[in-house]
């Protein structure tokens, strides 16, 4: 069964998917990156460009050539992508498929209409028996 982790109270919601996505690649786990809005995948794409030198993170579009060979792919649909070890989810809505994914990471930040819908995810997947764990990051 799928894990679902709900990072949540993020300050800035960009920067903390950054650094979870900095973290999974210094593990050596792949991620695939949910986001059909092309404003965070923009937003993502960049500021994963912009770190420093010593803290690149490989990453491309799902859809790249590269895709094969690159371990953190951004996408705004999740069919007939071959990854199903880890998904970030950074839309507003319970990724569909999610259930074929190892693991489900949610990044939710501090607005409330953000934090609304993270809710109805929430209860979307404990109402399916899925086990939420759940971090705070309004305190770091």
């Amino acid at each position: 069964m799928t894990e679902v982790f709900f990072y949540h109270g993020a300050a800035d919601k960009i920067a903390a998917a950054c650094a979870l996505l900095g973290g999974a690649y210094a593990k050596k786990k792949p991620m695939l990156v949910f986001a059909p809005e092309s404003d965070i995948a923009n937003s993502i794409d960049r500021m994963l460009w912009t770190q420093t030198a010593l803290s690149f993170v490989p990453h491309c579009r799902a859809d790249s050539p590269l895709a094969t060979e690159t371990p953190i792919l951004i996408t705004d649909t999740l069919e007939n992508i071959p990854q199903n070890e880890r998904l970030m989810n950074l839309s507003q809505v319970v990724p569909p498929g999610f259930s074929r994914f190892q693991s489900l990471i949610e990044v939710v930040g501090q607005e409330e209409e953000e934090r609304i819908a993270a809710r109805e995810r929430v209860k979307f997947y404990k109402d399916r028996g899925y086990e939420v764990r759940y971090f705070d990051l309004s305190e770091r």
